[in-house]
């Protein structure tokens, strides 16, 4: 039993001690003080996140969007956070190198893909055939005297009544027509006048219809409508009738007159396509952009407009060559187109539906020159517009 007369301790921080408690620094088995601080060496050293020594150096923050010190002159003057103008902006622009756009090109250093696939196309026999048939119209109707040659004498304009209506003979492989001239040297010439014609036709047409398709679609509005309007009384009213009206109204039927006529009735297909097209065209960012930067409209159609809007129009051009050709000849067949002595396909035929059941050789080979020369005109349009279909350029 512990002594309880004895007086309490007191500690040296002046609060006494009940002498019956052990030391605070003497261990007693079975009790554990809350309170004890354990050993420094059981608590181990706080180690805070993403700690750096301090014997690393730090790098130098980099700024986003930094300029090197060498890209701008010493003597320009960068603006301010206020936004301050600069005191040499020719200077900085000099400095700074802007690369220059390229042309398209394979890895290789070959062209495009689209322009190998043009090439291509152009040497296909389906497009490359026609090409060379419709040059070599063009030749014969520019020079007839080269051909005609082949073949006697060469002269449509020598005759011999004696041969009128003679079959195919030696040096004469068309045989004669009625006022006995060779046929061959006629058939060779005709060329000339019904290409002509419908060249001229052809032309005429282009020109109206860009000129009105280019009206009714950059400007719509009352302008679209008016001429809508116009086109849609051309396609109701028959276009054989109204050629054949006009040109029997006409006292000179020449090559002249007659394109006149033939052109009339033409442009409204054309001036359509070409509407559609210039529609097309002025959606597009670059004319929106021309017409922001304050381009006169002259300038935007000229520059901009029109020449992008030709793809459908040019392959429609061709077909429009051959179209007029039979039209043409059709309307001196039926009596009201050229009369001789002009010389054309037209005029041939018009005297061959009088004989054709004795000498059926004046039918045959003028017939078989214009259906060549049409058909060669109509496969060079189905080629132009192979070859100028977008799909070509993937």
């Amino acid at each position: 039993m512990p002594d309880r007369s004895a007086p309490d301790a007191v500690a040296p921080d002046g609060t006494r001690r009940d002498p019956g408690l052990p030391d605070a620094g003497v261990p007693v088995a079975g009790h554990t003080d809350p309170d004890a601080a354990q050993p420094d060496s059981a608590q181990p050293d706080a180690v805070q996140p993403d700690a750096v020594p301090a014997d690393v150096a730090q790098p130098d923050a980099v700024q986003p969007d930094a300029v090197p010190a060498d890209a701008v002159p010493a003597d320009a003057v960068l603006p301010d956070a206020m936004g301050a103008a600069l005191a040499d902006p020719a200077g900085v622009l000099a400095a700074v190198q802007v690369p220059q756009e390229q042309p398209l090109a394979e890895p290789d250093g070959r062209a495009p893909r689209y322009r190998r696939r043009r090439w291509a196309l152009l040497r296909r026999p389906r497009v490359l055939l026609p090409l060379l048939l419709v040059a070599l119209i063009c030749l014969v109707a520019v020079a007839p005297a080269l051909f005609s040659g082949w073949f006697g004498h060469g002269d449509p304009r020598a005759c011999d009544l004696i041969k009128s209506g003679a079959s195919p003979e030696p040096g004469h492989p068309f045989g004669f027509d009625i006022q006995g001239c060779d046929l061959y040297a006629n058939v060779v010439y005709g060329t000339r006048a019904s290409l002509l014609i419908a060249l001229l036709v052809t032309a005429a047409a282009l020109v109206i219809s860009v000129v009105l398709g280019s009206l009714a679609g950059y400007y719509r509005g009352w302008v679209d409508s008016v001429i809508s309007r116009l086109m849609d009384i051309f396609f109701g009213f028959p276009a054989l009738v109204g050629m054949i009206i006009l040109l029997n109204t006409i006292t000179t039927r020449n090559v002249v007159t007659v394109s006149a006529v033939l052109a009339l009735f033409a442009w409204p297909p054309l001036t359509r396509i070409f509407r559609a097209s210039v529609l097309s065209t002025t959606s597009l960012e670059y004319v929106t952009a021309a017409k922001e930067l304050g381009a006169s409209t002259m300038r935007i159609l000229t520059r901009h407009v029109v020449p992008n809007s030709m793809g459908p129009l040019a392959a429609v051009l061709s077909l429009t060559v051959g179209s007029i050709i039979t039209a043409e000849a059709g309307l001196t067949f039926l009596g009201v187109g050229l009369k001789a002595p002009t010389i054309s396909w037209g005029v041939q035929l018009n005297i061959a539906q009088r004989y054709f059941t004795t000498e059926l050789h004046l039918l045959i080979f003028p017939s078989l020159f214009l259906s060549v020369t049409v058909l060669a005109w109509v496969l060079l349009g189905d080629a132009l517009r192979d070859y100028l279909d977008p799909k070509a350029k993937g």
